[in-house]
């Protein structure tokens, strides 16, 4: 598997793709290999972005599974902000155009994207206000601490009914709002006890200590000639601890070893060294679609998504074709993970934001 994986990554390389990537699989009996091209480092600790959605839906299922949670549960339990939602009555209409939503937004909600909360893909007046309050999404790290980035976020009326639309992304700033309220105290801390330490994920978190700085490549975006610019230094900027503020709300960093132990427990059906993480009917469900085809609006997404793939608890789920049952998950910097139902796993790391270049990247290796 290694061998076929190798020429793919020095081929992108030397086209420009990225400066350097590492490339991880995994095979059925538990194996892992690591491979890398160009300058980037096997243990390079890397900005995974929306791969942290995953470790998230991980962490709550855990929740559910030990009684502390329901998938139906309201949120309003946990986040008061978002008791009494009121509801655009189009998703393009006037901020003002409004009714009192009809159901409360739960836990499920949250883990399928389809809360009411999300990023707004065509221009609307509700794309306008969360630009100028700063909860629209984009490639640069968030603007707010969480407290402030759920205030703002509630300031603002729901797209659509929640469970009744899907929209991408700001469901899990909530979800990690939530669950470091549920758990009672830092969110990196349990997570580093519940879940990073059994799987031996020992430089995951959301940010890179002082003293690993120098593990932590710079970022890239390719400009329309197809130079690269860096948009985030090597060994600082952002993520490089302290944190500016309160990351709760935010995403990982996370090395290729670490990643590739959580993506052989899902392989594995959810067991790591014999102890089971995730139970398999909790499991079940994270990994198949869970989005109501009433829900998948062409325009929720990038064109053509909804074609032969859904959404389950933090994932994509292929639904048709030669890879029907894979499931997976990209982060907007040019990393992306894909399990197979063989248990077969593949992990791309790169550091460039994500466009045509890197979607070739991962459309060879997937």
């Amino acid at each position: 598997m290694t061998d076929s994986l190798r020429p793919i990554l020095e081929d992108h390389v030397s086209r420009g793709t990225a400066p350097g990537i590492i490339g991880v699989t995994g095979t059925p009996d538990g194996q892992i290999e690591v491979v890398t091209a160009g300058d980037l480092d096997a243990d390079a600790i890397v900005r995974i972005q929306s791969m942290t959605k995953p470790i998230l839906a991980v962490t709550t299922l855990r929740l559910v599974q030990a009684g502390r949670l329901d998938l139906d549960d309201a949120v309003e339990k946990w986040l008061p902000e978002l008791a009494d939602r009121q509801v655009l009555r189009t998703p393009g209409a006037a901020l003002d155009d409004v009714e009192p939503a009809r159901t409360p937004i739960t836990v499920r909600h949250l883990l399928t994207n389809t809360s009411g909360y999300g990023m707004m893909t065509t221009p609307s007046p509700l794309q306008d206000a969360m630009i100028a309050n700063q909860t629209q999404a984009g490639p640069q790290p968030v603007a707010l601490g969480a407290k402030e980035w759920l205030n703002a976020l509630a300031e603002l009326p729901l797209a659509f009914e929640p469970g009744a639309g899907w929209r991408y992304h700001h469901s899990f700033g909530i979800l990690g709002i939530l669950l470091s309220r549920l758990v009672g105290g830092s969110l990196d801390e349990y997570l580093q006890q519940d879940l990073f330490g059994p799987l031996g994920m020992v430089d995951t978190s959301r940010t890179v200590p002082s003293d690993q700085a120098h593990r932590l490549p710079a970022a890239y975006r390719h400009e329309e000639a197809g130079a690269l610019i860096e948009i985030e230094p090597a060994a600082g900027g952002f993520y490089v601890a302290p944190a500016p503020f309160d990351l709760t709300h935010a995403e990982h960093v996370s090395t290729a070893s670490d990643y590739a132990a959580f993506a052989r427990m899902l392989a594995a059906g959810g067991v790591h060294d014999g102890q089971v993480i995730i139970e398999p009917e909790l499991l079940a469900q994270m990994t198949t679609d869970q989005v109501p085809a009433s829900a998948k609006a062409e325009d929720s997404f990038y064109p053509g998504f909804w074609d032969d793939s859904g959404w389950g608890f933090g994932v994509g789920v292929v639904t048709n074709g030669d890879h029907a049952g894979r499931y997976g998950w990209s982060g907007g910097l040019g990393t992306d993970f894909l399990v197979d139902p063989d248990g077969s796993f593949r992990i791309v790391l790169a550091q460039v934001e994500m466009g045509p270049e890197l979607f070739a990247l991962l459309a060879d290796v997937q």
